[in-house]
């Protein structure tokens, strides 16, 4: 007999999340300032500048924030766990019972419910309640470094790619050349996150190229606006 394998996606749910969006992050706000400072009329000396540093200080804040964020929904769990841990230990047939119940109210019945329960109970009960009455599992667990480490690495990448089109095209052409080709990176992206995570490519796409056009209309218009000031 062939065993059947079956091909999922949740494992990645961690990882993918802080990718795409440190990616998407990258090239639309290094795209964005690298538009508006060119809208500006400014030197290309200027206008690569701002986006380097836009890089350097984003990808640090990305990985500060995605840091911050997945710790503290960390610290939620253990504590949950914890909390579980000390319930488990206090009152191991009222535990036993609430975990009957969770399966009663699935569909099974009664009796088998509480076999069920018995079974998994005696293999793990910390483990059968994190993943029966919490909703946690080791496959989802939150990753706070790995989180970070994503976001940030592909932030750096993708602010990366409107800054060599602003380094080689001429400086006149900085707008267009920057705009169009993030377009075409966040389409790109987006097909590529979908495909990742088992989504229909073509909404994954236009989703995200759609808002990156709208960040960088607007930041063009307040770069021209306020260049005009200046």
């Amino acid at each position: 007999m062939i065993a059947h394998v079956e091909r999922h996606y949740t494992q990645r749910i961690g990882w993918l999340r802080a990718a795409v969006l440190g990616a998407n992050d990258g090239i639309v706000s290094t795209a964005s300032l690298v538009v508006g400072v060119a809208a500006a009329e400014s030197a290309r000396a200027g206008i690569l500048l701002a986006g380097v540093a836009g890089l350097v200080a984003g990808a640090m804040s990305m990985a500060a924030g995605e840091y911050v964020s997945v710790s503290s929904q960390a610290d939620t769990e253990r504590a949950d766990l914890e909390r579980e841990r000390r319930e488990l230990e206090m009152s191991p047939e009222r535990e036993l019972a609430e975990l009957e119940r969770i399966y009663v109210d699935r569909g099974l019945d009664p009796e088998l419910a509480l076999r069920v329960a018995e079974q998994l109970t005696a293999r793990g009960a910390l483990a059968a309640h994190a993943r029966d009455e919490l909703g946690l599992s080791a496959m989802h667990a939150a990753r706070p470094v790995q989180a970070a480490l994503a976001s940030a690495g592909t932030f750096a990448v993708g602010a990366a790619l409107p800054l060599v089109v602003a380094a080689i095209v001429p400086t006149g052409n900085i707008i267009g050349a920057v705009s169009v080709s993030s377009l075409l990176f966040l389409a790109f992206l987006g097909s590529l996150a979908a495909r990742a995570g088992g989504a229909g490519r073509l909404r994954g796409a236009l989703r995200v190229t759609f808002w990156g056009a709208l960040a960088m209309a607007l930041t063009a218009l307040v770069g021209r606006a306020v260049g005009t000031v200046v």
